[in-house]
């Protein structure tokens, strides 16, 4: 039996839709209403309806825009709706997500909520930059081009002053990472200044790069209001460097595009601090599956997605669909380069290896500062463990002559 709901029947059940022409969502939806009713009830209130029938929606505009039901599991509360591409402007983030996103998750007759995925029209996604450089543009930076590529988190995230932070910065350079980066809540506090930050790191990756013979990257934590960010990008640049990191979800998808609108030629480094507020709960909230879209879109070169066998929450299956879709052909936007972050270490290398592969950069914080030696025993040990990987020699075995990894298997072990 079809629910009717504010007057009219968005249920299409079994019914095709042109996918050149809709956005299609899926949804699990738990509430103690009947699987068909509350489908409709999101899809009216994500769509074109209201609480009630009204006199000003005519006919012909409901069956031209209304959103469709088009699929609704009653055993698993999963649902399908099917929104006309119309409702959507072009390049809006912000609209999109005040569509599939907005009223829908405050209605008392919808307890909980998750957007579970978001299926897009090529005609909408080439709507948008997407990726500058991409993740063979990121390769083609630094000539990596068969291997993992390998970060260093500057730790302690808070605390090191700006000499300190570029000159440890530069000890894991010399010990073989490609990368190094702020983190997360790092951006221009009174004893880290952030022009002094950049300069002097800048600086010392040059000096780096012309004593090991291999580029190098800075990312550099410009999140902040839309416009600061874009002054911040516009000083990196200026400063020489080529890269600035992004935290997407605290600036907002709106500031992560106008920051690649700005088309200021720097990879974007995107960290997703605050993802868990909407991603954990599996009930509930938006799924990182639909922010990794969003990110894409958006214009995102790099992106954090999970580490499997490290600190943060994560399935391997979770994680390594994200990171293929990342990889997979969208449109025109350019694939993406996942990063895998989060209480890693060089014996975790090899696991983490077979469960992702080699198309990630591997970020070592606490797992390189704390190498009993320190920083640059650290970054050596991280580049050994990648080697042995991709070289597929035993971890141990490998560390039997290179005794930085030795020493970081004896402290974290291995696996």
């Amino acid at each position: 039996m079809s629910q009717i709901v504010d007057g009219y029947n968005y249920l299409h059940l079994g019914r095709s839709v042109k996918k050149s022409e809709h956005i299609i969502a899926t949804f699990f939806i738990g509430s103690q209403m009947e699987i068909n009713k509350a489908a409709q009830v999101v899809a009216g209130e994500s769509s074109i309806g209201t609480w009630t029938d009204i006199k000003t929606l005519s006919k012909a505009t409901f069956k031209k825009l209304s959103a469709k039901v088009i699929q609704a599991d009653r055993r698993t509360r999963i649902v399908k709706i099917a929104y006309p591409l119309a409702l959507f402007e072009p390049s809006n983030i912000a609209q999109l997500l005040s569509d599939v996103a907005g009223n829908i998750f405050s209605m008392k007759a919808i307890p909980n909520l998750r957007l579970i995925d978001l299926e897009f029209p090529d005609k909408y996604i080439n709507s948008f930059l997407g990726p500058a450089f991409g993740a063979d543009g990121v390769r083609h930076k630094l000539k990596v081009y068969k291997r993992p590529l390998i970060g260093a988190i500057m730790k302690p995230k808070l605390g090191l002053s700006w000499k300190q932070h570029a000159h440890f910065a530069y000890l894991a350079f010399k010990g073989g990472v490609d990368l190094v980066k702020d983190d997360e809540n790092l951006t221009d506090q009174t004893f880290n200044p952030f022009d002094k930050r950049v300069r002097e790191t800048v600086k010392l990756a040059r000096k780096a790069e012309q004593e090991t013979g291999q580029k190098k990257l800075c990312a550099f934590n410009i999140s902040a209001s839309a416009n600061e960010m874009i002054k911040r990008a516009e000083f990196v640049k200026k400063a020489g460097g080529h890269c600035a990191m992004v935290d997407i979800m605290t600036v907002g998808f709106s500031g992560l595009q106008a920051l690649r609108q700005a088309r200021l030629g720097l990879i974007l480094h995107g960290h997703r601090a605050m993802h868990s507020t909407m991603t954990r709960n599996p009930k509930h909230g938006i799924s990182m599956t639909v922010i990794a879209k969003l990110a894409r879109l958006a214009g995102i070169d790099q992106l954090h997605t999970g580490t499997v066998v490290g600190k943060m929450e994560g399935t391997a299956r979770e994680t390594n669909d994200i990171n293929k879709f990342l990889s997979c052909k969208w449109g025109r936007i350019k694939p993406v380069m996942p990063i895998a972050s989060g209480g890693l270490h060089p014996g975790l290398v090899p696991q983490l290896y077979k469960v992702i592969g080699p198309n990630v950069i591997i970020n070592f914080g606490g797992g390189l500062h704390g190498h009993p030696k320190g920083t640059y025993q650290g970054a050596q040990a991280a580049f050994q463990a990648v080697e042995a990987v991709t070289k597929r020699i035993p971890l141990k075995k490998h560390a039997k002559s290179n005794i930085a990894l030795a020493e970081a298997i004896i402290k974290w072990g291995a696996g």
